[in-house]
């Protein structure tokens, strides 16, 4: 995609009866919940292929309790990389946002990052290969600190992937939490809890790459 298609694909979150809109409000659920749960000193997250980052941003800018945590949002297209960092501005002081204009699919774009409390990996499996899905998937506790969540987002549509990718979290050491399929809709949210050790980041190493 160029990067119009890429700015133009976040317009539907603008409409709150859109499939997207309602995926969005789904993740933006689970993050509000998870920060409900976590102390200051466990507040370390990262977004892969952030877009916008309305996920996140728009959920700390709407909270009086988020000092201390840290996020560092990966995303490649320079339009979007500038509506992320308009967003940021809402976000209460006390939090410390970094917006990284580089490739979420190469490992060294996380370093100095990781390991992280809280991992999104929202609009990624959709948008590359199976195989890619499943080498990310195995690459996630290079990212993760122990009991560190992990959303993602996948839809439906045959050949559902969603069973496989659910099977491989658990190969990789991650206990699932939710899994929220909505019958109206093609869309899902994954939530899952890493329940293994650490890796240490590999930065030769590539996770996916968009096709």
């Amino acid at each position: 995609m160029s990067s119009d298609d890429w700015v133009a694909w976040h317009a539907p979150y603008d409409d709150p009866n859109s499939p997207l809109a309602r995926r969005l409000q789904c993740v933006q659920e689970v993050v509000s919940e998870w920060l409900d749960r976590r102390s200051a000193g466990q507040r370390h997250i990262v977004s892969a292929c952030a877009g916008q980052g309305r996920d996140l941003l728009e959920v700390l800018a709407d909270r009086d309790d988020v000092d201390g945590v840290s996020a560092r949002l990966v995303e490649l297209d320079p339009t979007n990389v500038a509506a992320a960092r308009r967003l940021a501005v809402a976000v209460p002081e006390g939090v410390e946002i970094e917006i990284v204009e580089a490739d979420a699919g190469q490992l060294t774009a996380y370093d100095g990052a990781v390991p992280a409390d809280l991992v999104l990996m929202c609009g990624v499996f959709g948008n590359i290969s199976d195989d890619d899905v499943r080498r990310t998937v195995a690459s996630l506790p290079m990212l993760c600190a122990t009991r560190a969540t992990v959303v993602w987002t996948r839809h439906r549509r045959e050949p559902d992937l969603t069973p496989s990718i659910r099977s491989w979290f658990a190969e990789a050491g991650f206990m699932e939490e939710s899994f929220v399929a909505p019958d109206l809709d093609s869309w899902s949210v994954g939530v899952h809890v890493f329940d293994g050790e650490p890796e240490s980041l590999d930065p030769h190493l590539v996770m996916f790459r968009f096709v």
